[in-house]
């Protein structure tokens, strides 16, 4: 097919598979992935911890907490189009995502300890500013990180090991953060204050080394020239919202990530006054997740063999189940919860990390079906469904069992309690149910992308810039 531009968009290539020597070695996608350590260090006490904390310790009502955090990830998902857009069209002799990633960084460090180490007297207004920017330096860092990674290269796999990579280092940065509040509670049981101070001080020890060696393990590609008319974000959030298939990823992804949030938004209670062993409030997430930081490595095996679909199919059904196995779970029977929260750390991610493997393949459909390159929105719009979902999950399953009568400063009843148990076992099962049947059967394929890549590689090197 003849190019549609001029000679000077030429040299703006997506990656193919004819055209890289060889795979990225395992040292640079793992220095890629190294600013995930701080992002995921602050983030999972953000969902687990920092609210019961907030609530416990500096006196914050449970409705008011559920009320920030529901407004501030609606913000933060708010951004992220804006934020994809505006990386897609960035030109800088640094590249397109660096110098977002960089920004991103020094806002998010300074969000962060304002967040984990709070002054004086905590208040509604105090906390809701905080998360004002902090989610604004979380999405700087991240969507223009996705995008990145999405663009190291073409081929249907290797995408799924990059993402396999940056989900290990995740877990492993989870892993870490996760044995800080176990040590807090066995040294200062129910301090509040120390559980985050440590964590906090992981995120701050770690945020400038992680990103120096992130913006330092890939070069990226040359960038196109500018174009002399852009079009209206919105019409452009539009184009991209129109295509079915990346609807359905965004629609399983969101329904993974909502029931993964709706169980460690209830944790730390449910472990604490339905089980009555609040000494291992902390110390149930940390199994999970030593055995989490193997889950990448054996999904990307069946990954290989099934194919990304199939495999997030899989790995919804494991969810499903697991889930539905803790509606036999009593106060009585801790081995059966240990055995199913052992099971929890082997199906961990799956899906989230074969839905974003599969975003970059639905971004090389856009370019060959329009001619222009939206990675970072695409990965965007990817990124909101996961934190609209992680939003709705805080602002929903907390008043609800508010609604249902629990009570954490309060003595409940054990109808409650059982209430409790229930919306901890069902609320995640039908999630990851409706999950898997949205991405079941999904078109793009590795046979199909393979069509797109070679149908890429025969229209020649013209590809439009960002607009």
């Amino acid at each position: 097919m003849a190019s549609l531009f001029p000679p000077r968009f030429r040299h703006f290539t997506a990656p193919t598979d004819d055209a890289e020597p060889g795979r990225p070695t395992a040292w640079r996608l793992i220095a890629l992935s190294a600013v995930a350590v701080p992002v995921a260090a602050a983030g999972l006490p953000l969902a687990v911890y920092l609210p019961p904390i907030y609530v416990q310790d500096h006196g914050l009502s449970l409705g008011a907490i559920g009320l920030i955090f529901l407004i501030g990830r609606l913000w933060d998902a708010l951004l992220d189009p804006l934020v994809g857009t505006l990386s897609d069209r960035t030109r800088t002799r640094f590249g397109r995502r660096r110098p977002w990633i960089a920004a991103g960084g020094m806002l998010f460090a300074l969000a962060a300890a304002f967040l984990f180490f709070p002054q004086g007297q905590v208040s509604v207004g105090y906390l809701a500013a905080t998360l004002f920017f902090f989610y604004l330096g979380w999405t700087a860092i991240q969507i223009p990180l996705l995008a990145w990674s999405g663009e190291i290269s073409g081929r249907y796999h290797e995408r799924t090991r990059i993402a396999t990579f940056q989900t290990v280092v995740t877990a492993s940065a989870l892993l870490l953060t996760l044995i800080l509040p176990t040590i807090a509670d066995q040294w200062r049981p129910g301090d509040g204050r120390l559980k985050l101070a440590l964590m906090g001080g992981l995120v701050l020890a770690a945020i400038l080394p992680g990103l120096a060696l992130t913006l330092t393990a890939f070069p990226e590609q040359p960038l196109p020239e500018a174009p002399a008319r852009r079009r209206p974000i919105g019409r452009t959030i539009h184009t991209v919202l129109a295509d079915p298939l990346l609807l359905r990823v965004l629609g399983s992804d969101f329904a993974v990530t909502l029931g993964q949030n709706i169980r460690a938004s209830l944790i730390v209670f449910y472990v604490s006054f339905f089980m009555h062993r609040p000494d291992w409030a902390a110390g149930l997430f940390l199994f999970q997740f030593v055995f989490g930081v193997s889950a990448g490595p054996i999904w990307l095996k069946i990954g290989y063999r099934l194919g990304k679909h199939r495999t997030a199919v899989a790995g919804e059904i494991v969810q499903v189940v697991i889930n539905l196995g803790l509606l036999l779970v009593t106060p009585d029977r801790f081995g059966l919860l240990l055995a199913l929260t052992f099971a929890q750390g082997l199906a961990q991610g799956s899906g989230n990390l074969m839905l974003r493997a599969i975003v970059a393949d639905i971004a090389d459909k856009h370019r060959l079906d329009h001619e222009e390159d939206r990675t970072g929105l695409y990965f965007s719009v990817f990124s909101l469904a996961g934190k609209a979902a992680t939003a709705a999950a805080v602002g929903i399953a907390l008043p609800l069992v508010s609604w249902l009568g629990f009570d954490p400063k309060a003595v409940n009843s054990p109808a409650t309690l059982q209430s409790l148990a229930i919306v901890f076992a069902i609320g995640p099962a039908v999630a990851h149910a409706f999950s898997a049947w949205l991405v079941s059967g999904f078109p793009l394929d590795e046979a199909a992308h393979a069509e797109v890549r070679r149908a890429l590689d025969a229209q020649g090197a013209a590809l439009a810039p960002a607009e």
